[in-house]
């Protein structure tokens, strides 16, 4: 194998997962091949939330010069009661995010994110993009990783250093993962179901929820049965809408149906403003969440990582997902850059430190379901909390997330 070749990195994915690393491994002189199932890149779902901590990093990678001109700055998170409409608190962001964690909250749609990230991967000299391929088969051995994937009938071979799994919470590459039997390798369904619709600004929907909602900001709606996160995308011409019920298991897509009286059922109680936005909005797009199990190795020695929702699908109530991706990506890059010599040593000590980070963002998610979907004196006490919680105080308890910067990459 030639010294280029030994060196390369085959990613599997080119989600913002995969599309991350690709860049992050090619800027500090890596060979890349990026493998994409689809024939074309599309992005999946509607809406995206992206944090200080993910907009630090696009930043330093040259994305978020592409990004902002199509993204909006959103002056606050603000929590409502769904019932009376009723603020319960606002969280600053806006100038003051930027201010106090050094780089802008901004909300996005993911086609945006994807296109400027696709649009800088296209520039990078180093990145082979291969679509309509699905990994077939992986082998690993002492010269390295060998990677076989099937793209319009035809085999097409990768060979390289790493191989990281970035397709997602339904990975393939999670699949051909060394064996574990205590271990689930498939993702299961968390019992919850997203509902989506992107409405336009001047539509009767979204007048709608101009009329309930914070057009320049993240809105939720927070009720026992339900929860129904709002922003504005795409240069505030649109707003996406996305709200969270139990659900049965439907298909295992991004999308698809579910019987529309799951959500109408869920909103028994709210105000009839809320109501018929909801109405003026569908119809909507069910999907089905899933998670994997934590417990599963993210990496192999021999040169495989999983990152983003291939090792750690979570539920979506810290709105990290994504941020946890880039994140992934970023520091995987750095920390195989400062250690090539030792591959090994390099995946566990990233796994390690991105196990704990990871853990603490899921249970804020698990900390945020319990408080907003909150019912009698419970309701009735997260109220008061929010109430006697001045707004700073309220972002400061997020400095550990919005704050992070990566650590030292040091071996």
């Amino acid at each position: 194998m030639s010294d280029a070749r030994s060196r390369q990195i085959v990613i599997a994915g080119a989600g913002i997962a995969g599309l991350t690393a690709a860049f992050a491994f090619a800027e500090r002189g890596y060979p890349v091949k990026l493998f994409e199932q689809a024939q074309q890149l599309e992005a999946t779902g509607a809406g995206i939330q992206l944090s200080p901590n993910a907009t630090r990093i696009l930043r330093q990678l040259g994305v978020l010069d592409r990004l902002s001109p199509h993204a909006v700055r959103p002056e606050a998170v603000v929590l409502k009661d769904a019932a009376t409409l009723r603020e319960l608190a606002r969280i600053p962001l806006g100038q003051a995010a930027e201010s106090r964690w050094g780089a802008p909250y901004l909300v996005a749609h993911r086609a945006d994110l994807q296109a400027a990230l696709t649009a800088q991967v296209a520039e990078r000299p180093g990145i082979v993009l291969v679509t309509g391929a699905r990994v077939s088969d992986v082998a690993t051995g002492p010269h390295g990783i060998a990677v076989t994937a099937q793209a319009d009938g035809k085999t097409v071979d990768a060979e390289g250093s790493l191989l990281v799994g970035a397709d997602g919470v339904w990975s393939q590459v999670r699949e051909r993962f060394p064996d574990h039997k205590a271990i689930s390798r498939k993702s299961r369904f968390s019992g919850e179901l997203a509902w989506r619709a992107t409405v336009p600004a001047d539509s009767v929907a979204g007048k709608a929820f101009a009329a309930v909602g914070a057009t320049n900001s993240v809105t939720t709606f927070l009720h026992p049965g339900f929860h129904l996160v709002a922003y504005p995308v795409s240069r505030g011409t649109a707003f996406n809408l996305a709200a969270f019920t139990k659900g049965e298991r439907i298909a295992e897509a991004w999308s698809g149906h579910a019987d529309p009286r799951i959500l109408t059922e869920a909103m028994h109680g709210t105000a009839p403003a809320l109501a018929r936005l909801a109405e003026e909005a569908g119809p909507w797009m069910a999907w089905p969440i899933h998670t994997v199990d934590p417990k599963q190795p993210w990496t192999a020695p021999d040169g495989i990582a999983l990152i983003g929702d291939a090792a750690h699908a979570m539920t979506p109530f810290a709105a990290q997902g994504a941020a946890m991706a880039i994140e992934d990506a970023a520091t995987l890059a750095d920390l195989m850059a400062a250690s090539p010599a030792d591959l090994a040593g390099s995946l566990q000590i990233w796994e390690g430190l991105r196990r704990s980070r990871v853990a603490k963002a899921a249970r804020r998610g698990a900390v945020n379901r319990l408080a907003w979907h909150a019912a009698g004196p419970v309701a009735l006490a997260r109220n008061l909390f929010l109430k006697m919680r001045a707004p700073e105080k309220l972002a400061a308890d997020l400095d550990w997330l919005y704050g992070w910067e990566a650590p030292e990459a040091s071996v």
